[in-house]
C-alpha cells in the first residue's frame, strides 16, 4: 500500500547572535518533515512490518532529502545532519523506527550529502504538537563537537493518533562560538582510543 502523505513542511532557522555576541558565520538549521498516515495503525499487533517499510521508506527518503537539498542549495553545503520520527498515540515506537531506521530511507540523504557518519536520530511518541527533536552531528566526523546540535520544532495538528511525523534535519555551520574542543583531545588526555573510549 502506498504511503499516504497528508502534509509536508520546511523550516529554516538562522542564528545571528549567541550569548550576546554576533556569530562570525550565522548558524543555519533546516528541517523538512512529512506527516503520514501510520500504515499499521488500527491493525492490531503486526508481526511483519517489511511490506510497508519497502513501500513507504524510499518515498519519504527521496522526498525529504530533495526538500533539504533544494533549501540548502547543495549536498556539499550540508555540514550536520540527522533524522527523527514522532508516532501518534495509536501507534508503536516501532512504527516510527520502521520508517527511519532503514537504509531504504537514510541512504537517499547520505548519498546526497556525501556523508560517512551515521545519521543521528530520535524516535518518540506523542500527541499533536509534540516536540520533534532532531539531533545532528557532523556528516563526516562523529567526534566534531561543534556540530552536536539539536533542532526542536513542532506541528500544531500533527501527529494525529493514527499518523507519524518523519523529519530530516541539516545544518550549515556548527554552534556559534563553540569552545569545548572535540572528543579526540579528551581521548588523548585520558590515554584512550576511539575504538574504546571508556577504556573498558
Amino acid at each position: 500500500m502506498a504511503i499516504q502523505i497528508r502534509k509536508t513542511g520546511l523550516q529554516i532557522e538562522t542564528t545571528l547572535i549567541e550569548g550576546g555576541k554576533a556569530a562570525a558565520v550565522p548558524l543555519k538549521l533546516f528541517t523538512a518533515f512529512a506527516v503520514v498516515k501510520n500504515p499499521w495503525a488500527g491493525h492490531g499487533f503486526v508481526d511483519d512490518l517489511k511490506p510497508e517499510i519497502h513501500a513507504g521508506a524510499p518515498v519519504l527518503g527521496e522526498l525529504l532529502t530533495k526538500m533539504i537539498i533544494d533549501a540548502v542549495g547543495s549536498g556539499d553545503a550540508v555540514e550536520g545532519y540527522g533524522k527523527s520520527a514522532v508516532v501518534g498515540l495509536d501507534g508503536e515506537i516501532e512504527h516510527g523506527s520502521a520508517l527511519i531506521h532503514t537504509l531504504r530511507f537514510g541512504n537517499f540523504y547520505r548519498q546526497a550529502v556525501g556523508a560517512k557518519s551515521y545519521l543521528a536520530f530520535c524516535n518518540t511518541r506523542g500527541p499533536a504538537n509534540a516536540p520533534i527533536m532532531i539531533p545532528l552531528m557532523d556528516k563526516n566526523d562523529e567526534g566534531r563537537r561543534s556540530h552536536y546540535l539539536t533542532i526542536q520544532t513542532s506541528i500544531p495538528d500533527a501527529p494525529a493518533a493514527d499518523e507519524i511525523v518523519v523529519a530530516l534535519g541539516a545544518s550549515i555551520g556548527g554552534r556559534p562560538h563553540h569552545r569545548i574542543g572535540d572528543r579526540y583531545q579528551d581521548l588523548k588526555d585520558l590515554g584512550q582510543d576511539v575504538a574504546n573510549p571508556a577504556g573498558v
